[in-house]
Formats: structure tokens, sequence, C-alpha cells
């Protein structure tokens, strides 16, 4: 059922739970996914697939992290269930192809919140979009007494793979991350952001140098407001225990709001300059604080506000200066960035964006389970999210005109006004076809990072959703903006992971990974190997256990 565009009216500032609901697809007849959120047991010890052909050069292992549902089958007897697609006990995965074998293992990520709902036998480390409840076997005085005791923020680390300084950790978006075995998955060390730097939290998508130097961002909460900051870690380490020594602050952005910060989950980097997107996605701090008072989640936290602009703010990541210009746009919610680059005085800016930012919390366990009308009803109040092309002048100054667009670039159907001394409004340009939208927009874009990211690039892969979930695979040609599709019914592919050829000349000279879901089919999840050029099928891998769907991925070559 393909998604069918709809025109509807931007929602008002309500909280999630109070808002209008808009239709943005009219979608009919979607197949139940409630298998792909099931709980499953890991797989600690490396297991046989069977394969097809795979390329012969590969030697690789894809690690995964998956956001993994922890319910009555996997923690033997819990009292109640998580209730967002976030919460899930984070369960590791390597494919290890060697030989033309295929071999598979899993773990889970031994956190305390891990430790903490196994050795009390329920759901006791409070999550995204639960909050736990209180121990059933105090006493009435005790139980209420603990409505009063803060979040403690979770080291469930379930939403990537990250690198610093060679090392391989897993990290979610708290201060927490966890130091990882990348061969073994074992847990190695827990290490905390804030015991190098003031700050509260980074993101799971940080963005690495040649040189190994990488950047990141991170929230800081002081009695003066809000601050999101511009984290830089070294390459190399000193001694081999180390972690994140020698971390620095480039700089602090005050939010816009001082209580109200906007959420974000990644930000933009090019060969000069980070790019932080200040969007109407925002955190109600308050509503954090008094959450287990109240028995709300961090979930319950975030609002849409489609009256706010979204801010680029653009800061030379070898100085730390602000730029004091702020390009401004339409309302709009970004997960992932694509890629940035600086080319004839503009720094471009590659990103997969919708015109409304309330889909989180629609990724709930209930709606993931739902069937029939009930389905389509979650899948048509998500609006699409689909590739786009912002173009910002980065010398704005004294003889800068006014009123006029300032891009001059040939084919470019972007915008940039200068609105005032500092301000200069931007639309942008799409990075796709009419075709694009017959596969529900696309999302979980990647591209040849180790070559093209801050450069000028042609490709970059996506999932298609025509789903709650990805359900195709997308190659985008910006060229022409013509693509390329693998599909087949019934099979929900992850995130594409590009892994180039040796020796390489061209930029899609390599294959593209991805872990496909087949949730009408039990024991058949397999690792799919396409070409990345033609986008054919080169081989797969079927795993004999029962895999979740899961989000990101990388890869680690070896030798």
């Amino acid at each position: 059922a393909a998604p069918v565009k709809t025109a509807v009216a931007v929602d008002t500032h309500l909280p999630y739970s109070r808002r209008n609901i808009n239709h943005f697809t009219n979608v009919r007849g979607l197949p139940s996914i409630e298998k792909i959120v099931r709980s499953v047991e890991d797989t600690p010890k490396p297991i046989s697939t069977q394969i097809t052909v795979l390329h012969l050069w590969l030697f690789i292992q894809l690690l995964q992290t998956q956001h993994h549902e922890a319910d009555s089958s996997s923690f033997h007897s819990f009292l109640n269930r998580f209730n967002h697609w976030f919460d899930g006990m984070a369960l590791l995965h390597q494919f290890k192809i060697s030989n033309g074998q295929v071999t598979y293992k899993s773990r889970f990520l031994s956190s305390d919140s891990y430790q903490t709902n196994k050795e009390h036998n329920r759901i006791a480390v409070s999550e995204f979009g639960t909050v736990t409840m209180p121990d059933p076997c105090k006493n009435f005085f005790q139980r209420f007494l603990s409505r009063f005791e803060s979040h403690k923020p979770t080291d469930n680390a379930n939403v990537s793979f990250v690198t610093y300084k060679g090392d391989y950790y897993v990290s979610t978006e708290t201060n927490i991350m966890h130091k990882v075995d990348p061969e073994t998955l074992e847990t190695l060390e827990k290490v905390d952001w804030s015991k190098f730097i003031a700050v509260n939290g980074a993101t799971a998508h940080p963005h690495t140098e040649p040189d190994g130097t990488t950047y990141n961002m991170g929230n800081s909460y002081t009695s003066k407001g809000s601050y999101y900051n511009i984290i830089q870690v070294p390459p190399n380490k000193a001694t081999e225990e180390e972690t994140l020594e020698g971390a620095t602050v480039l700089c602090s952005i005050p939010s816009m709001d001082k209580t109200k910060p906007s959420y974000y989950h990644s930000f933009a980097m090019s060969e000069n300059y980070v790019v932080f997107i200040e969007q109407p996605i925002k955190l109600n701090l308050l509503k954090i604080v008094t959450g287990k008072l109240i028995g709300k989640s961090i979930s319950d936290s975030l609002f849409w506000d489609p009256k706010l602009n979204t801010t680029f703010h653009v800061i030379h990541k070898h100085t730390g200066k602000v730029s004091s210009i702020k390009y401004l746009a339409k309302p709009m919610s970004t997960f992932h960035q694509i890629n940035a680059f600086e080319e004839d005085g503009f720094l471009i800016i590659d990103l997969c964006a919708s015109d409304d930012g309330q889909a989180i919390t629609n990724y709930n366990i209930q709606n993931m389970r739902k069937s029939g009308e009930a389905l389509d009803e979650v899948y048509n109040t998500l609006c699409r999210v689909f590739p786009r092309r912002f173009l910002l002048p980065l010398k704005v100054g004294r003889d800068t005109p006014y009123n006029q667009n300032l891009i001059t670039r040939p084919n470019s159907t972007a915008t940039c006004v200068r609105i005032s001394k500092n301000k200069v409004f931007c639309t942008h340009e799409d990075l796709h076809g009419e075709d694009l939208h017959e596969y529900g927009g696309l999302e979980f874009p990647q591209i040849n990072y180790a070559k093209f990211n801050t450069h000028p690039y042609r490709y970059f892969y996506g999932c298609g959703f025509r789903h709650l979930v990805g359900d195709t695979l997308i190659k985008m040609d910006i060229h022409g903006k013509l693509m390329k599709v693998w599909e087949h019914p019934g099979l929900y592919p992850s995130e594409p992971v590009f892994v180039p050829s040796p020796n390489a000349t061209e930029e899609d000279d390599g294959v593209i990974m991805s872990v496909v879901i087949t949730p009408d089919k039990d024991k058949s999840t397999f690792l799919l190997v396409l070409d990345a050029s033609t986008f054919k099928e080169l081989g797969r891998a079927v795993v004999p256990v029962n895999i979740p769907y899961g989000f990101h991925g990388t890869f680690n070559a070896k030798a």
C-alpha cells in the first residue's frame, strides 16, 4: 500500500498527550509487524548461518545495537512491560564474515539498568517512555516516598556503536556510555561524560575526522539555563586505560528558552564547521524533574511547538567561535543528517526532515503491536520524512543585500534571504523526485563516510518507510535525483551500512549491508549484501534465531 500525499494544517502547540490528531497519508491494509518487537534471548557464542554467495573480499564484523523489548519471556516474570520501542534493553549483535563463511552472535549489554532489572525480576529503572513503578515488596509508606526520588539517568546504551580514540563504545543520549569488546561483545567499562566535561549527556552520533579527532554535542543544565555544548575528543590515547581524557567543550550555545531546550538526535559537520539545528521539538525540564512524582516519563515531557522557526547555529570547529548570523527555516523535525560540505561560499547541509515533530511517541509498543485499521491509523498520523538540502551563505556582511535570494547557483531551488542584520531565512531544495513519495520517504541515511563525509558527494542510501519501520532499501543519486530500490513483501531491512571495496576508485564501489527482519517467518532473519553500484543482491546469510528490528550499525574491517 503506497502512501498518498495529503495536505494538512500544522498542529497547535500542545503536549503529545493532548495534541490534535493530524493525518498525513491515507494508507490502508498495512500488514501486522507485531513480532518485530518481540523479546528474544541473546546468543553469546557464535553460530553458523545459511549463506548464499557473498563477496570474497569481505572480512567484516557488522555490529548493531537493537532496542529489545524486555518482557516476561526474556526476564522470566516481569510484573510490567516497557511502553516504548526506545526502552528495551540493549542487545549487541555481530555478523562476522570470513573466507566465505558468516557467523552470528549477540549479547545483552551488561549495564546497571540490565543488571538491576534482572536482580529485581521486573522493570526497576526508568527509560525514555517508561516510568518505573514502586517496588511492590515495599510497604505503602516506602512506596509513597519513592515517588519523591529523582530520576537517575539510564545507562541502557541501546542507540548506536561509536568510536573514541580507536575504542568501541555503545551509546544512548545520557551521560553514560559503555566501552565494549567488538570481538566478544562483552561489556568492559562504564564511562561517564560528566567526569570529564560539564555536560549532562551526549548524542549517539558523533562525527570523526580522518585523523581520529571526534566531535559531539551534549546539553548542560545550570542555574542560568540550558546550554548546547560542542565537544571535541582527541584522536589518541596516552595510556591504554584512557577513555575520554582530554575531551573539551569548544563552545556553549544558550537555549532560546532556558527551561525548554530543543531535543536533538544528531548534528552536521563540514570540513571547517559544526552545525547545530535547534528545532521546535522541545523538552519541558520541569516535567522531567517532577516526572517520577507525577508518574510521567521523559517522552511525556517532549512537545512540538510549530510557532517556532528552526535555527541553524554555525560554529567554526577549529576556533569554537559561533557565527553571529542565525540561519532560520520553517518549523521542521530532523533526526539524521546526510552530509555537509563547503562549496562556492556556501555551507551545504543535506538532511532528512519532516514538517511535523510529533512522531516519537507514536512508536510505543502498543502501537507497534496493532493490526488492521488501528495500525493504519497509527501510520497515517506520522508525517513522512524526506531528504532536503539547505544552502547557508558563509559571508554575510555590510554589503550583503536584504530581501533577495542570495543563492545564484544554477539549478538550485533552495533560497536564502537576508531579513535583518544577523538573520537569514532559508528554504530547502528537495533531494528526491516524486517517485520517493511512493516509498514513504527516506530515513536512516548513510554515505561512503570515510571518503566523502564533509566533501561533495553523489550518493546516499537509506530505508523507505511504507510502514512504521523500514520496508525497502533505497539508493539515491543526487545527480538527476534518481533512485534504485531493493524490496520484497514481508521483509523489513534495517539501516544500510556502506562498505567500500578494497582499492575502490568510484564513490559507490562497495557493498551495502543490512539486517533484514522477517516477522512472518520464524528464525529466518538474514544479513543482506547488495552491490552498492547496481543495487543487485550479492548474497544473504540466514540466522537460525529470531532478531528484533534494530536501528544503527557500523562495520569493523580487519586486516
